[in-house]
């Protein structure tokens, strides 16, 4: 029997390899961008969370709950979700729901169950992210090597004023998807050359990023990165963030996959308006779904 087939239908002893590796798993909120029938141009946008399998159960897999920036993000019981295991170049895919949470011991980070899969199905090398029943739409990130950590300060202001101004107005997107957000029309910190990325997916301490090839030399350039990532239209506007550049590697397709720390010393109240804006985006997804299933 063919390698990846034995993998696709022994998933269970793939997902008990993960949990003794200590490994993770990669959920996103099922969205009309992420269940396969969206075009591909259409507006929206998955984030993809990264999280630690704790347990595979018989009738639930234990989970850490979606974290970020040192907070963690409440999935409602009944959530689909879209779920994905990593075993060295291949990844397979599959559908599962919340079963509801679990209270964290003392000290310790609360976790979240999911039924176990009823079946999963291995992507392939040019669509690493799809499978026949789903896909994952990884958002877009405009990035730049930080000339000066220090001066990120007016720009991450000039943000925070944007995106309340549009929240608080109940405004649309400022510009439509198809175009890109004209990197001279948000005020910017000390930077080199603007580079493109698409987030991958985000955990507790970081992101990660994939970077062209091509941009390969400028992304490695300076440890500081300022980003802002696009979940339009779910949030109006980019949102800025700066981070250090922890780890790379180059990937199957020759592409730099990069570890990303976000950075908040410079404004304590930075990271609690993005924490809000990322609540925000998985509070929106969660409930579209349940306006969906009453409809």
């Amino acid at each position: 029997m063919p390698a990846n087939r034995s993998r696709t239908e022994h998933w269970r002893d793939n997902l008990q390899k993960v949990v003794e590796r200590g490994g993770s798993l990669e959920l996103a909120i099922a969205s009309p961008a992420s269940d396969g029938t969206a075009p591909s141009d259409s507006a929206g946008t998955d984030v993809v969370w990264r999280v630690k399998l704790l347990e595979m159960r018989h009738d639930a897999l234990v989970v850490e709950q979606p974290a970020a920036f040192g907070s963690t993000f409440k999935l409602l019981p009944n959530i689909a979700l879209i779920g994905a295991m990593t075993i060295g170049q291949n990844r397979w895919m599959f559908h599962t729901r919340t079963l509801g949470g679990t209270s964290a011991p003392t000290g310790g980070q609360p976790t979240l169950l999911l039924a176990p899969p009823d079946r999963v199905e291995r992507c392939t090398r040019r669509s690493f992210y799809r499978i026949s029943t789903a896909s994952v739409r990884l958002p877009r990130v405009q990035c730049w090597p930080l000339l000066n950590p220090a001066s990120v300060g007016p720009a991450e202001a000039a943000n925070r004023t944007l995106l309340r101004d549009l929240i608080n107005a109940n405004s649309g997107p400022i510009v439509d998807r198809a175009e890109d957000l004209r990197p001279d029309s948000l005020l910017l910190p000390e930077v080199g050359p603007m580079f493109q990325a698409q987030l991958l997916n985000i955990s507790g301490g970081g992101m990660g990023l994939v970077v062209d090839r091509s941009d390969m030399q400028v992304a490695t350039s300076k440890p500081f990165w300022w980003m802002r990532v696009d979940l339009r239209p779910d949030i109006p506007a980019p949102i800025a963030v700066s981070a250090r550049l922890a780890h790379t590697h180059i990937d199957s397709t020759q592409a730099l996959y990069c570890g990303v720390a976000f950075e908040f010393g410079h404004d304590a109240s930075q990271r609690d308006f993005v924490v809000s804006l990322f609540a925000r985006f998985t509070d929106e997804l969660q409930r579209r779904q349940i306006r969906q299933a009453v409809a």
